[in-house]
């Protein structure tokens, strides 16, 4: 019970939902089982595998340099010019010349690799090309709290990784392989904005990380509607005539209301959350102006187009109850659309955790309840990708966006993730290079789930 002599404190929330979303979590391992990993005698040969990982354990100590490096300097979107720098740098010293700031974004970084003629095996042509996307953004206040330092040095070490065999062992490559950096994935969708200048173009598939208090195959990833709300009414003296106004903060006040009783009806996988950036200037004067930001959140394309009607709905209401003028501002790059995983794909990914002793959860074990959102989305719609959730803690409770998940991805347990998902991402990069077989699977599955999206079109249909 709160002491209610001292209220200058917020309670603290209880722990009993997160206990019992773990029980939860372990029964449900019983039932769903393991993930399904690639046979041992598919995807990349045993050998070359096993070279893989001898070359990333050459380059642990750069690689969890590069992770603490970047957590230790955190920088939100589109402000990351210290990580994109510092990335540069070290692919410099290996001899790989990046391309910064690339399709009109400063803190984006390309990088690629590719195989002579001489490298590929037999007489074929080369097998295709496939891009590993890294982040590297912060969170304001609270630093990495969503791990990115972690997810970047697993993507640069898988990178390098390589490209060390790639000069070691001929035929190691038969294909290419992009690296792409992809800023401010918390506070904007520049993964769209990069696929549409041209990121994906000549891309077959794309791979990258996440980082998580547990190692899973796939969790739901809620598609993101991003609104910006501006409320116009007319000032006046809110003591002597508060009757020639129209109260610009009442419309905020009253959408923010209709917002939080919409949510009785809205689908047990929609989100909804809003701030108001902008709420007048003083208080004896009716505010003119105010100004929202809102986040639509749902777990299909269909159900978030109808969960962000409704909320255009509500504000509307909201400036015809006041007397207002509402605009409703929005990019055609601010939508986030739901993850794909493609299933083949994730397979090469199980396997190659288990080789590094982690055991991933399958798809369906974790409840779904904790589910947030990701610009990846957008990619794993244009092109078969994985976004596997990899370990970063020791400790199932800690949540994204949290000081303990800052304190979690610069800490030993940290490191041993930029590791294992270094190795991770190299060997499924290695093992869609090597087999076609496993690339037919690739994009049969990819085709069989939708094919490719229209995800700039989306939302004028």
């Amino acid at each position: 019970m709160r002491d209610l002599n001292d209220l200058t404190r917020p309670t603290v929330p209880s722990s009993a939902i997160q206990e019992r979303m773990a029980a939860e979590t372990e029964e449900r391992r019983g039932v769903v089982g393991p993930p399904a990993a690639l046979p041992d005698d598919a995807g990349a040969p045993a050998g070359l595998r096993t070279a893989l990982a001898e070359a990333v354990a050459e380059l642990a100590p750069q690689i969890v340099e590069l992770s603490h490096d970047i957590h230790d300097h955190p920088e939100t979107g589109f402000e990351e010019h210290h990580a994109v720098a510092t990335v540069a740098a070290l692919l410099r010293r290996h001899g790989i010349e990046p391309e910064v700031g690339v399709y009109g974004m400063d803190t984006a970084l390309r990088a690629e690799i590719s195989a002579t003629p001489a490298q590929i095996d037999g007489a074929g042509e080369p097998a295709g090309t496939i891009a590993i996307l890294a982040e590297y953004d912060a969170l304001p206040g609270i630093g990495h709290g969503c791990g990115h330092n972690v997810m970047c040095a697993n993507s640069v070490g898988a990178f390098l990784a390589l490209s060390a065999l790639a000069h070691t062992r001929p035929g190691a490559l038969p294909g290419r392989v992009v690296l792409q950096t992809t800023p401010a994935e918390e506070n904007s969708t520049a993964k769209e904005i990069l696929s549409v200048r041209g990121m994906l173009d000549g891309v077959d598939a794309a791979i990258q990380t996440h980082s998580y208090a547990h190692d899973v195959t796939h969790q739901t990833w809620l598609g993101v509607r991003r609104l910006d709300v501006v409320f116009h009414g007319v000032p006046a003296h809110a003591a002597s005539q508060p009757f020639m106004g129209r109260n610009a903060l009442d419309a905020a006040t009253l959408a923010l209301t209709g917002i939080g009783l919409l949510r009785q009806q809205m689908l047990p996988m929609d989100r909804l959350h809003a701030i108001i950036t902008d709420g007048g200037q003083v208080p004896n004067i009716i505010p003119e102006r105010t100004e929202l930001s809102i986040m639509v959140r749902s777990k299909y394309l269909e159900t978030l187009k109808e969960i962000a009607e409704r909320v255009e709905e509500v504000v509307h209401g909201a400036a015809l109850m006041t007397g207002t003028g509402v605009e409703i501002l929005t990019s055609e790059y601010c939508n986030e659309v739901p993850v794909r995983d493609n299933g083949p794909l994730l397979t090469s990914w199980v396997r190659s955790q288990r080789e590094r002793g982690r055991d991933p959860l399958a798809a369906g074990v974790l409840p779904e309840t904790i589910a947030a959102g990701t610009d990846f989305g957008n990619v794993s719609q244009r092109v078969p990708g994985i976004h596997p959730l990899i370990k970063v803690t020791d400790r199932p409770d800690v949540a994204l966006h949290t000081r303990a998940m800052t304190e979690a991805a610069g800490a030993a347990t940290g490191d041993a993730a930029a590791l294992d998902g270094a190795y991770g991402l190299a060997a499924v990069a290695l093992d869609w290079l090597h087999d076609a077989g496993l690339r037919r699977a690739v994009r049969a599955d990819f085709e069989a789930t939708g094919g490719v999206i229209d995800v700039a079109g989306f939302w004028e249909e």
